[in-house]
């Protein structure tokens, strides 16, 4: 897996779950992080631990779909490192809990999944594409799902949102892809998180623990990935064609 010393790397949605298991696994590799979540004391924690392991880290309380939010979050980053390489677009929301079926599903519920989930990563990723085009250089991954490909009964707004991020990832690929930055996406299969657990609360089948799924990520963060844009990965068959 390639280093990432001094890799200025973003997160959203880093204080739990995959966000906390990719913020945790980057300052391992020695990237420069820059993360934000709603909850302050969480993240808080999670900067806590990435100093631990001798990553610089800035943490910044921000709602990744709120426009004032996203550009406080972005122009201090830019400010502290003076540029951005990679942008993990992580944070997203199940909506109500049970969800309900569509013909049911409250229509102010449904469009602040589509918010969070679809419009957060379109406006974060269209404020830190500039700085990345200006250099000709720069990684967007966005984090998907299998709902996200198929549409499943009781998966609700969730997976229509992520239908919506598949969609942009492929479309913001085509757009930027000539001038050296590439934009992909990553399924990484049904995980144990505190989402999962609202989604499928009865789950009976073995769920992968985020840490497992981070080395797809580090892959397209790095330069052995220059070349791969607009693609769809899965987590599970990245790792089964890498031998782990």
């Amino acid at each position: 897996m390639g280093t990432h010393t001094n890799q200025v790397v973003m997160i959203t949605g880093a204080s739990r779950g995959l966000g906390r298991a990719l913020t945790l696994a980057f300052a391992q590799g020695g990237a420069k992080l820059a993360i934000c979540a709603r909850g302050q004391e969480e993240l808080q924690q999670v900067a806590q631990e990435a100093e631990r392991l001798g990553a610089e880290i800035l943490a910044i309380r921000a709602d990744a779909a709120k426009p004032s939010d996203i550009e406080r979050f972005v122009s201090t980053t830019e400010a502290h490192f003076g540029q951005i390489d990679v942008l993990i677009n992580n944070a997203s929301i199940i909506g109500p809990s049970p969800i309900p079926y569509l013909l049911d599903y409250p229509e102010e519920d449904f469009a602040e999944v589509i918010r969070v989930n679809t419009i957060g990563p379109f406006l974060m990723t269209k404020r830190v594409l500039p700085g990345m085009l200006q250099r000709r250089k720069g990684s967007v991954i966005n984090v998907t799902s299998e709902a996200g490909n198929t549409g499943y009964a009781g998966w609700g707004a969730y997976g229509i949102s992520k239908f919506g991020v598949e969609g942009m990832t492929q479309t913001f690929a085509d757009e930027v892809g000539e001038a050296g930055v590439r934009v992909n996406m990553v399924d990484p299969s049904e995980m144990n998180t505190q989402m999962h657990a609202l989604a499928v609360p009865d789950c009976d089948y073995e769920l992968a623990e985020p840490e497992d799924v981070v080395d797809v990520f580090l892959y397209l963060a790095s330069d052995e990935s220059s070349a791969i844009n607009g693609q769809r990965f899965e987590a599970r068959q990245f790792l089964e064609e890498r031998g782990r």
